[in-house]
């Protein structure tokens, strides 16, 4: 098991010293899901919540939260943002919302818990937006999803947890001619590793589509899960605009 590098020697809490450390760009990206009643998704959808946008006011939530990271985790070091940014992704299946923050910075040490409390804070302000209507939201999920920069590399989360089945409803059918995930990896874990790419890529589904030339909606029946896999020639298409190699969009 790896040292806690927030505590010394005798166990004592501390803030890692990065003096030494080289700067370098760096970036992470975090999601929260919030299930919520019919009235209170349509509400934050529709931006007529009881208390105004939703939406609009849970991005500049998470924004913030971002940028106070450090005021909020003990022993985060205070760092110089370059960029934050929250989106939202509606599941309309589950009457959810997937929070994705990411967050960027150059300098010594990474973002990870800047983008994990931007998602977190942007989640609660959903809650306090909509709390009139639906008290009984459920925040969940909460996790880093992709990270880069630094010594360590690059990381991707694994299998997608944010979106299970319901109970009695029928799977996806497997359409004739989609890409099989690899055998090392389900279906879940290969839809993720297609967000994380966007992630990191910083593309958005409308804009990526067009440039392809393929219908946006594939793409986001896709990262909801209504479509089990994307079809071979949408996949040359979103690589080639891209430019990227096919099998690095699931790695």
């Amino acid at each position: 098991m790896n040292k806690l590098t927030h505590l010394d020697a005798s166990g004592a809490a501390r803030m890692v010293d990065v003096s030494d450390k080289e700067t370098t760009e760096r970036q992470a990206a975090a999601e929260a899901v919030i299930v919520l009643s019919q009235e209170a998704y349509d509400a934050a959808i529709s931006g007529s919540g009881p208390k105004g946008d939703v939406l609009a006011a849970a991005r500049i939530a998470g924004i913030m939260a971002a940028k106070k990271t450090s005021d909020l985790i003990p022993l985060c070091h205070p760092l110089a943002i370059t960029k934050a940014g929250v989106d939202f992704e509606p599941l309309p299946e589950r009457h959810a919302l997937r929070i994705l923050a990411t967050v960027k910075t150059l300098g010594q040490t990474g973002v990870e818990m800047e983008a994990l409390t931007a998602a977190s804070i942007a989640a609660l302000t959903i809650y306090d937006m909509v709390k009139a209507v639906d008290r009984s939201a459920v925040i969940e999920n909460v996790r880093l999803v992709s990270k880069s920069g630094g010594k360590s590399g690059a990381y991707f989360a694994s299998t997608h947890k944010a979106t299970p089945p319901k109970i009695g409803t029928r799977k996806s059918e497997t359409l004739m001619n989609e890409v099989a995930a690899p055998r090392n990896r389900d279906a879940n874990g290969q839809r993720d590793a297609f967000r994380a790419f966007m992630t990191v890529q910083r593309l958005r589904a409308t804009e990526w589509a067009k440039q392809a030339d393929v219908p946006a909606a594939q793409i986001y029946a896709y990262l909801t899960g209504k479509a089990r896999a994307l079809a071979p020639e949408t996949v040359r298409k979103l690589a080639r605009a891209a430019h990227v190699r096919e099998e690095d969009m699931f790695r």
